[in-house]
Formats: structure tokens, C-alpha cells, sequence
């Protein structure tokens, strides 16, 4: 440190001798620093601009291995590795500043004692510590906390790597400086507060500089940053309410459902629903493995209110467990069951991780749709599970592709058929029908961007109003809860028609009668489009408006997806610049509606040979693999 200050010293007097003014010699003195090391400010700026690039690989990593703090740690070090990142770069500056202000102490404090030195700067001697002489010195630190506020506003803002820090992070590197500045400020002398002073002004002008010279949004993709980050942040709030927090009473809940289901041993057949609606996917199985087994059925869901609840107090059989997202995680981890039954894509991939303690689980996967696998589907979104449970052939030879191509291991798939249809088909025979009167039209949009509500719901309203439709709109659940305003302005907008009565506005699914009374149905992209025409054997009419694809590598495929082949085998299809032939399109599809019944019944048939014995062929499979398992 002597060293140090012999050589700050030593500088700082050339700068005297040339301004013959102590102050003006500081300030010099600390433009000549930031100077020297602007070579240095200019790679942290790089290494800031290449760290905040990579923060979107970072999210991803974050997701991927969620709850795994070791794992996500190894990768995050791999990333840093192979991008030759170094995390310390940004605290450089930070040392380089204290060294520099420890060594302008004692440079000062040595000039002090020098009397070719005069310590004056217009009137104001240098020398002074406010702690001891107070009265206007008092100014000094107050001036040099201001300084500290004006930088860190601006970094805060303008300095790459900053202004990706939480609020809370920017608020305490704030509180920190501000409040360092008031307490060395008070107890130093004054020329060292001109030098801290100058320090933060000039470094105002050096971020800007460096934004202009490596101008950071030449380098980042902020608008992949902002979704990593909320995806990010939806991870970490699941189950959550508004400040972050599981409610207390769910919480407890989770904590004994929890700690019951580890606490039975020999755990068979595990299923888990991400929610309420989800059961309907499993029922047709579940049923089938109550009447035809003494099998105790563990049935795990993220869902506090999940009707399962109900089920179990009548069906003794089924134990239910309530175990939120977060928890899943480590639940999954620990998983230990012959066979775990689910309809979540991604296992593996993400934060849902297949058994660590047994590598002998059987996962089985069902499919929530009777559509394709290789666009509407992530792609690996299904490679980590050894069992699949398709609905027809078409998913089954998508599926073998799949493996051909990415040289996967085979996986067990079997033609099960669809047991949501199949119930549907059930419920809509013994359905009192609607006869004569107007025809009904429901509109269903998806909750997809781009859908229905979002591109052509005016201009659909004006090619329909008026012409002897019962119309009815009903929008999906999920675009009525994330799209609240928008549902306000629909209202607001056709505020008179609603109570005129011109049409229906349905915002209650209670009711699956609306959908079924129908006599066309007008959809984008959504699955409702086959539940109803494979149930009532009605014509669909879709409004092409842009698709939302998971899988941009599904044109690799041999076969097109049957989201789009069905579209005009069901019913027909219309582009957003065809609108105008939609009242054409209704009335040929309502004239023709007897061959559309052979023609989606065939199709039926072609889509789902097994239709119908779904539950039987489910059923005996899980009971044969779990005979297995005991033998």
C-alpha cells in the first residue's frame, strides 16, 4: 500500500504542478484514472453484455433442472465454460475503485504534509474532514451521496448488466453506495470527496460512452430474455397467491398429503392430474381397474379443489393427494410405484424428472387430444416415457417415425382409442334432442394467439347477425381468465345486441349441452372441434387463422398432421379473407348434413378403430404389467 500511495503521490503532484490548483489537480488526476482504465471498462462492458445474452440459456437451464440446485449449478458452470464467460469480471471495477480510493487517501493525506502543496481549491481547503471541523462542511458527504444517487440512477438504467437486476437488487446496490458515500464522506478529507465526486459523474459519461462505442441490443435478444423470464417467473410462482406465497392452509394440507404418500410402502399404480378437468382423461381406465381389481388407485393432483376429492369419498379405493407444482418436483423425484399414469408432456426434459430412487417405474402417457404428435407437440416432448396409450394408428405411426428419426429407443404403444369421445358419444345418444326451430351456431375459439376473439370475432358477428341463426359465443376458460379486458370490451361492444338477445354470450361451461345442440360449431384450431363432430357426427367449420406450432420440424415428416387433414374431411375450412362465404359455407353444411354423417362416422372409424373399448384395452394392459411386476 505504500507503494500505492508513493505512486498516487507522485501523480497527483505532477497534476498540481501543471494546474497550480489542488482541486483542478484531483479532478485531472481522476479523469486520468477512468482513462487509464477505459481499456478495462470497455471488456467488462463485453463480458456484461455477453452474460446478460446468455441469461435466456441461464432461464432455460433454470426450468429445466427446477428445484435441482446442484445440477443447475454444473450446468450453468458448463455454459460459462463454453462461452468463456467469467462471472468475477463484473466486481473488477468495484476493487479497482477501493484500491484507487484507499491510494487517494493517502495521497491527500501526503500532500497533506508537503509544503510546496497548497490544499486549495477556490477558497475551500481540501484538507478538512467534516467529522471535525462540521458547520458547511456538511455539504461535503451530502454532495458526494448525491453523486452515488446519480450513478446508480443511471446504471440502473443505462448499464447493461444492471438493468437486469431485480428491483430489489437495484434498490440495495443503491442503499449501499449512497450510504457509503455519506460515511466516508463525513470522516475524510474534502479533496478525497472531490475525487469520489468526480469519480461518479465521469462514470455517468463513461456508461453512455460504452453504450454508444458496444451498444448492447446489437448483441441480446431482449425480446427472448423477457420471455425466459416469464416463463421464469410462472415456474416460480406456481401455486403461489399474490405475494408469492402457498395460502397456510394449503400449505398444511400439502405438507400431510405429503407425508402420507410416502408413507405407504408397495404403491402400485400412481396417476397425476395437473388439474380438475383433467380427470376425464383417466376415467375410462380408472373404472375399468375399480370393477375388475381390488387395486388401491393413488391418485396425486396440483389441483386443491380437484373433483377427485368427491370421487374418493364415495370410491374408498382411491386416495387422493394434494401436492402443488413446487412440491412435485422433489415428489416425482422420490417417486415409488410400479406405474405412474400421466398426460404431462416433457418429462424429463424439465423440472419433472423421472424416479431417482427406482429405475423400474413404468410411465405411461395419454394423450389429451385424438390429434397428432409432431406439430401441436413439443418436439422430445414424449421420449422419456415407456409407454404411450395412442388413439389410433395415425398417432401410432407418427410416433415410430419419431424414433426412426431421432434413433430412439421403441417404445410400448398401444391403440386404445379415446375414452373422452367415447363417453361423450354415450352421453350425447341418451341426450333429449333439439328438433326444428332455428339452427344453432356455437363459435368456440381457441385460447391460442391469433385465435377467433383475437383476428375476425366482428367480422364473423357481421356475416352471421340477422340470418336465422341462434348464434352462441362461447370462448375458451383459459382466454376468459388470462384475458379479462378483452372479454370487457367484447361485452361493451356489443352491448345492445346482448340485450336485444341477437345472440348468446357464454361464459359458464358447467354445461357441455350448448356444445351438443349445436348444429355447426365455427372454430380456429381448438379440440372442441373434434369432440363435437366426433360425438354428433356434425360438420365443424374452421377459420384458418395462423397455427401455433411446436414443432417447426414437423414438415420433416412423411405424413401431414391431422390438425390440418381433418379440417376438410369433418367439415370445411375458410381463410381470414374468406369470411364472406361463412353464411354459404353454414348453409351447405346444414343441407348436407346427412352425408357429413357417414363421412365423419367413417372417418371416426379410420381416426380410432378401437373406439370404444378404450377402458377394456387400458385396463388389461395396466393389470398385466403389474401382474408382472409382483411375479
Amino acid at each position: 500500500m505504500n507503494t500505492l500511495y508513493q505512486i498516487l503521490e507522485h501523480i497527483l503532484f505532477q497534476c498540481y504542478i501543471l494546474c497550480h490548483n489542488y482541486g483542478l489537480a484531483i479532478l485531472l488526476f481522476t479523469f486520468l484514472t477512468k482513462l487509464f482504465l477505459f481499456p478495462l471498462s470497455i471488456w467488462v462492458q463485453k463480458n456484461s453484455i455477453k452474460m446478460v445474452r446468455l441469461q435466456p440459456e441461464i432461464n432455460s437451464i433454470k426450468i429445466r433442472f427446477f428445484g435441482d440446485k446442484d445440477t443447475i449449478a454444473e450446468e450453468e458452470a458448463k455454459l460459462f465454460k463454453r462461452e468463456k464467460y467469467n462471472p468475477m469480471a463484473s466486481v473488477i471495477p468495484l476493487f479497482v475503485q477501493i484500491f484507487l480510493l484507499i491510494g487517494i487517501i493517502g495521497a491527500i493525506r501526503a500532500g497533506m504534509q508537503n509544503p510546496e502543496i497548497h490544499m486549495d481549491f477556490f477558497g475551500l481547503n481540501l484538507s478538512l474532514i467534516p467529522a471535525e471541523e462540521a458547520g458547511e462542511l456538511i455539504l461535503s458527504p451530502l454532495l458526494a451521496g448525491f453523486s452515488s444517487w446519480i450513478l446508480c440512477a443511471v446504471q440502473n438504467t443505462a448499464n447493461v448488466l444492471q438493468a437486469e437486476q431485480s428491483k430489489y437488487g437495484q434498490f440495495g446496490t443503491m442503499a449501499l453506495s449512497i450510504g457509503l458515500s455519506l460515511y466516508l464522506g463525513w470522516f475524510v478529507p474534502v479533496g478525497v470527496v472531490l475525487y469520489w465526486i468526480a469519480s461518479n459523474l465521469m462514470a455517468v459519461v463513461q456508461v453512455y460512452l460504452l453504450n454508444y462505442m458496444i451498444n448492447p441490443r446489437n448483441y441480446v435478444d431482449y425480446e427472448r430474455l423477457e420471455q425466459s423470464r416469464r416463463e421464469l417467473k410462472a415456474l416460480e410462482q406456481v401455486n403461489g397467491d399474490a405475494k408469492g406465497g402457498v395460502r397456510s392452509a394449503e400449505r398444511r394440507r400439502e405438507k400431510e398429503d405429503y407425508k402420507r404418500f410416502f408413507s405407504i410402502s408397495n404403491k402400485h399404480l400412481v396417476f397425476y392430474s395437473e388439474g380438475s378437468g383433467f380427470y376425464k382423461y383417466f376415467q375410462n381406465v380408472i373404472e375399468y381397474l375399480l370393477r375388475h381389481s381390488n387395486l388401491v388407485i393413488h391418485y396425486v393432483t396440483s389441483d386443491p379443489k380437484d373433483q377427485i376429492f368427491e370421487i374418493a369419498q364415495q370410491e374408498k379405493r382411491i386416495r387422493p393427494y394434494y401436492i402443488g407444482e413446487k412440491k412435485l418436483i422433489t415428489l416425482m423425484m422420490k417417486m415409488d410405484a410400479d406405474i405412474v399414469i400421466m398426460t404431462m408432456q416433457d418429462i424429463e426434459n424439465f423440472h419433472i424428472k423421472r424416479s431417482y430412487v427406482r429405475q423400474d417405474v413404468e410411465y405411461i402417457y395419454m394423450f389429451h387430444g385424438c390429434t397428432s404428435t409432431h406439430m401441436v407437440i413439443r418436439e422430445g416432448a414424449l421420449d422419456h416415457y415407456d409407454t404411450i396409450f395412442c388413439p389410433g394408428p395415425y398417432q401410432v405411426k407418427e410416433i415410430r417415425c419419431t424414433e426412426s428419426m431421432y434413433k430412439l429407443p421403441e417404445k410400448k404403444l398401444l391403440e386404445t382409442g379415446y375414452g373422452v369421445i367415447e363417453r361423450l358419444a354415450d352421453a350425447y345418444e341418451r341426450l333429449e334432442k333439439r328438433e326444428g326451430g332455428q339452427p344453432q351456431i356455437l363459435i368456440a375459439p381457441s385460447h391460442q394467439p391469433d385465435n377467433i376473439m383475437d383476428t375476425c370475432i366482428d367480422r364473423l358477428l357481421e356475416r352471421l347477425l340477422g340470418k336465422g341463426y341462434r348464434l352462441i359465443v362461447r370462448p375458451h376458460p383459459q382466454y376468459i381468465r388470462r384475458f379479462p379486458q378483452r372479454i370487457e370490451a367484447f361485452v361493451n361492444r356489443y352491448e345492445t345486441e346482448l340485450e336485444e338477445r341477437l345472440f348468446e354470450f357464454q361464459t359458464a361451461f358447467s354445461s357441455g349441452e350448448t356444445v351438443y345442440q349445436s348444429n355447426v360449431v365455427i372454430t380456429d384450431w381448438s379440440m372442441i372441434a373434434y369432440e363435437f363432430s366426433f360425438t354428433t357426427m356434425k360438420p365443424t367449420l374452421f377459420i384458418n387463422t395462423p397455427i401455433k406450432v411446436e414443432n417447426p420440424r414437423y414438415i420433416e415428416y412423411p405424413m401431414e398432421p391431422l390438425d390440418i387433414t381433418l379440417r376438410n374431411k369433418i367439415g370445411k375450412s375458410l381463410n381470414l379473407d374468406e369470411l364472406e362465404k361463412v353464411d354459404g359455407a353454414i348453409q351447405d353444411m346444414l343441407a348436407d348434413s346427412i352425408d357429413y354423417k357417414k363421412i365423419i362416422a367413417n372417418t371416426r372409424s379410420d381416426l380410432m378403430p378401437c373406439f370404444g373399448e378404450s377402458a377394456q384395452i387400458g385396463g388389461k394392459y395396466i393389470l398385466s404389467q403389474l401382474t408382472k411386476k409382483q411375479r
